[in-house]
């Protein structure tokens, strides 16, 4: 017998066809479509945040937004609802570290930015600020997959592994995308070169992250390298999120 929740959503997917509505995404789709809108706006190159977001949800063909990270171990969701109220009971269990959503967005770090959890988990509001994050690390560095690096870590080692993995995804996105796909890629791969960095004046910053110190400023834990998450289907992507 059909689950009653594929009847109700076959039954709301014929109902909005019959009233002319748009489909809504899918799930799986959700944080490209926001990739791609918070790429465009915060002029960003597209292929960066597809990679990013497949990284972060550990899920190299469908990047997933109901996706946390508690303390190091990931968790996939069915429902948006099923993943607030995990992150709520890990709150209310003393857990500092929650990454959340399409781009896992560190709780502790970045959560000021936003104004409930709930807030954190909308796909377009998390790529929003993921892509504001990674422009304004492209204007310290003048380098994109530098800022893909500095995204999750400005701790050298940690920084150029996660960069690797970044870049191997852009490239097999690139071998996967449909014809013409590269032409929504705003502004270019990588800026003209740059003044020495003595000859700047530092950039206002903009992000709980970057604070000054002794120590190497750190994102503090996306999905963490190394992370077991479920096979990805495509066999270049898989290749891609080797270490």
């Amino acid at each position: 017998m059909p689950d009653p929740r594929f009847r109700l959503s076959l039954a709301a997917a014929l109902l909005g066809l019959a009233l002319g509505l748009p489909a809504p995404p899918a799930r799986a789709a959700l944080c490209d479509a926001a990739a791609e809108a918070a790429a465009r706006a915060a002029r960003v190159p597209l292929s960066v945040m597809r990679a990013i977001t497949r990284v972060e949800t550990a899920r190299a063909r469908d990047p997933w937004p109901w996706t946390v990270n508690v303390e190091g171990q990931g968790h996939w969701f069915e429902t948006r609802a099923e993943a607030e109220t995990f992150v709520a009971r890990a709150m209310a269990g003393g857990a500092r570290s929650i990454d959340i959503g399409c781009f896992q967005i560190n709780h502790r770090w970045h959560g000021a930015a936003f104004g409930s959890i709930s807030e954190m988990f909308d796909p377009q509001r998390n790529a929003a600020y993921a892509a504001r994050f990674l422009r304004a690390l492209h204007d310290e560095s003048g380098d994109w997959s530098v800022a893909a690096g500095w995204f999750h870590s400005r701790t050298p080692e940690r920084a150029r592994r996660y960069r690797a993995r970044v870049e191997r995804l852009r490239a097999a996105l690139a071998e996967t995308a449909p014809a013409g796909a590269g032409r929504s890629m705003p502004g270019p791969e990588r800026s003209a070169p740059r003044a020495a960095p003595a000859a700047r004046r530092p950039a206002p910053n903009r992000f709980p992250l970057l604070t000054g110190g002794a120590g190497p400023a750190t994102r503090g834990s996306l999905v963490p390298l190394g992370h077991a998450a479920p096979a990805p289907l495509l066999p270049a992507l898989a290749a891609a999120r080797g270490s």
